[in-house]
């Protein structure tokens, strides 16, 4: 099963701002371990060249995304002339790149290696094991053991990352887009307008009824100081990611996980939405919408209308959002009036909890690299030390944001990393308004692996507030939620469902998802009753079979556990 992300951008896409968020959205991450990758580099350097003297023919399918040409990319001609290589590259638009990618591997014409773009098309877990078990795709293993030594430190270093590349048979088939994008891995956060409470004199809201009161105000006491009553105390989005009210406002009652809502409890997988506590939750964001503390547009709006409220041109009319970062909602550029006036607040504690959204953070589970039978063993090494190389910090980084001294250079005396007590080194060279796109990196295609030690090696600014300063500005905020999710949490983004239960798996889930998030809406707008139609809305979820759903992930999470 694939979770997906958008990203947000994704990342919000969340590929926001600044080449660490370029990075982000060009690819996110380091080595597991800067100095055992780096040290790893250093080893394996007398193996990045091939020996033939002829350059290794490779035929790849590959997405081909804006402004980037792969046969010309300045990327593509370093790592050809580092591994001896020569690309066919077989290309496709982005739009139906998934369909054409399945279509190549059912003609039987497929090519030597797929090296997809991350979170846009890489192939699900289930395709994976499918095309692994039917011997499409070549285990890894071997070659990992013998000609990439970044990429097996890390696998000796990081579960994660074995956990989320190795299927249940022991084989590595393919390589997932690996990014542990901090700010994203807590995305649900809440950003309240602090120059409000400071004019109405509250403070910062703890509990579940703080934030009612401080809603009640922002309502009702004319914090904008227009005289009108035009404020929208609390708004949200209907987007993939992140920026749904009732996740954070459910996780004070109950952890809600705004994907699929499974909880873990002593190793047993369940579901979240038929117990007591979601029902007591859905009652508490009722009582706020019956109020007119919510805006009834926060369950309807797209990620555009949402911006159109925090930047109302009339005055100011937007209290708090839910949002992983405030550039969803509100312009971050130098100079934005509002910019600064919103500030994070923590998980609210409520009758049963303060929990936090947590998930994988850009770690997208199944594979964005694979090598097929088509190979010869000579394009299989020189395949396997061109992905090793981009292991390494360096190779990650010309491969995702572009070559250095085009896209990136070295720090300079006094610039800072991102990441506490972290040597910086990399910093971002930006782009000129007006400049043509360089084409010196794969972009999503070259985003392999880059873990937070990575993230936090970039240059970035102190000043939280302004534009070069806002990942940091991100990841003070992620600090509030870090370890405020549950001590056990299922990771539906890890875990290996059987391929022949795979389809039936994604039904499953497909119905099951949007049924509990129709009738949350429902009972939160007062189309259903909680009191006359709860009874049946359970009895409604278990008709869709959710104990087979729960049975079939127990399944999974017990085969990957192992």
């Amino acid at each position: 099963m694939k979770m997906k992300r958008k990203a947000s951008g994704l990342l919000a896409g969340v590929m926001i701002l600044g080449l660490v968020l370029s990075a982000c959205s060009n690819n996110e991450k380091n080595t597991g371990s800067a100095s055992a990758t780096s040290s790893a580099s250093q080893q394996g350097a007398a193996t990045n060249a091939t020996t033939s003297e002829k350059p290794v023919e490779i035929s790849v399918f590959a997405v081909q995304e804006n402004g980037i040409e792969l046969k010309t990319n300045g990327f593509t001609k370093l790592v050809q002339d580092k591994f001896n290589i020569k690309f066919d590259f077989q290309t496709v638009p982005s739009d139906g790149a998934k369909e054409k990618r399945q279509i190549s591997l059912a003609s039987g014409d497929y090519p030597d290696a797929y090296i997809l773009t991350a979170y846009v098309d890489q192939f699900s877990q289930a395709d994976v094991l499918k095309y692994g078990e039917q011997g499409v795709f070549v285990p890894l293993n071997d070659l990992i053991d013998q000609y990439a030594p970044n990429i097996k430190a890390v696998i000796e270093k990081d579960p994660t990352f074995k956990a989320f590349n190795t299927s249940p048979d022991g084989s590595i088939y393919g390589l997932a887009a690996y990014a542990e994008c901090y700010h994203c891995s807590y995305p649900n956060k809440m950003w309240v307008n602090t120059k409000w409470l400071e004019k109405l004199k509250l403070e910062v809201p703890k509990t579940t009824e703080d934030f009612k009161k401080m809603l009640q105000a922002f309502k009702n006491d004319d914090p904008n100081g227009n005289g009108i009553k035009d404020e929208l105390p609390l708004s949200g989005s209907t987007e993939d990611y992140g920026v749904r009210l009732i996740p954070y406002l459910m996780n004070g009652f109950i952890y809600n996980d705004d994907r699929n809502f499974l909880n873990l409890s002593n190793g047993k997988v369940d579901t979240a939405a038929n117990k007591p506590e979601w029902k007591e939750g859905l009652a508490y964001i009722k009582s706020l919408y019956d109020e007119g503390l919510i805006d009834p547009g926060a369950f309807t709006q797209n990620a555009e209308a949402f911006k159109k409220i925090g930047e109302n041109a009339s005055a100011q009319i937007l209290g708090a959002a839910a949002a992983m970062h405030p550039a969803i909602f509100v312009n971050i550029d130098a100079g934005n009036a509002h910019s600064s006036d919103y500030s994070p607040i923590p998980p609210l504690t409520g009758p049963y909890g303060s929990y936090a959204t947590h998930d994988a953070g850009g770690i997208t589970a199944g594979a964005k690299f694979v090598i097929t039978n088509k190979a010869s063993e000579e394009a299989k090494i020189a395949l396997i030390k061109m992905v090793n190389y981009m292991y390494s910090p360096e190779g990650q980084t010309n491969g995702g944001s572009g070559l250095e001294g085009i896209s990136w250079r070295k720090p300079e005396a006094g610039e800072q990393a991102l990441g506490k007590d972290v040597e910086a080194k990399f910093a971002p060279i930006p782009a000129k308004e007006g400049d043509a796109p360089t084409n010196s990196g794969w972009s999503g295609m070259g985003h392999f692996y880059m873990p937070k030690e990575y993230y936090d090696s970039f240059v970035s600014a102190t000043d939280i507030y302004a534009p070069e300063g806002y990942v940091r500005r991100l990841n003070e905020a992620t600090d509030l939620y870090l370890g405020h999710e549950p001590k056990e949490l299922f990771p539906i983004w890890a875990v290996w469902v059987d391929p022949a239960e795979s389809d039936e798996a994604s039904i499953l889930q497909t119905n099951i998802k949007n049924y509990v998030q129709q009738n949350a809406l429902q009972f939160v707008t007062g189309n259903k009753s909680l009191d006359k139609d709860w009874d049946s809305y359970v009895k409604g979820l278990d008709s869709l079979n959710v104990a087979r759903y729960l049975e079939i992930l127990q399944k999974a999470y017990d085969a990957t556990s192992k």
